[in-house]
């Protein structure tokens, strides 16, 4: 798995391209939540699934499926009086949708574990992206303050930190770009 920095950071990345007025602390902090809930699976090592599982590590809480699932249920529950079938409720959607898918993506870059099961519950099959730059974190945070640990930050910072904010400085100048025009 990526680290809960790199999770964030596409939080915030996708963020961006959304308009100003979507720009709360709780858009933000509910994005980042969504991009890190997935690896809540881990407590199933506690009840002995294992890996392979659909229920175990990177499995159904890494699909498609638990991913819009998730972006409605966010909307629905901190959002209220949002309609969700409006553009904005729709808008949302997407948004924490986008948050919790960007954790597949992220693991698939990754050099460990099983994969993962992008399209659970209809496949458990396990899923790496052909190219696999980003060094997998270690679970649990004493083990993340090792050398380990160390490797994961360098890996992260070049493999998702400067893609991250060069789309971030991107978006940013698009939308100045659009309100000088």
């Amino acid at each position: 798995m990526a680290s809960v920095f790199a999770h964030a950071l596409a939080a915030v990345t996708i963020g961006k391209i959304y308009p100003n007025k979507y720009s709360s602390a709780k858009f933000w902090l509910l994005g980042a939540a969504c991009t890190i809930l997935p690896d809540a699976d881990v407590v199933m090592f506690a009840f002995d699934v294992p890996c392979e599982h659909v229920l175990g590590h990177r499995g159904f809480s890494h699909s498609l499926v638990f991913s819009a699932i998730l972006g409605i249920i966010v909307t629905a529950v901190f959002y209220r009086s949002i309609n969700l079938g409006s553009k904005q409720g729709i808008a949302l959607i997407l948004y924490f949708t986008l948050c919790t898918a960007s954790h597949i993506l992220l693991d698939a870059l990754t050099n460990g574990g099983l994969g993962v099961a992008v399209f659970a519950p209809f496949d458990n099959t396990r899923y790496f992206l052909p190219w696999r730059p980003v060094q997998v974190s270690p679970i649990g945070v004493s083990n993340f303050f090792s050398e380990w640990g160390w490797r994961v930050i360098k890996s992260e910072l070049l493999w998702v930190g400067l893609p991250a904010l060069a789309a971030i400085l991107s978006f940013s100048i698009l939308k100045t770009s659009k309100h000088k025009v």
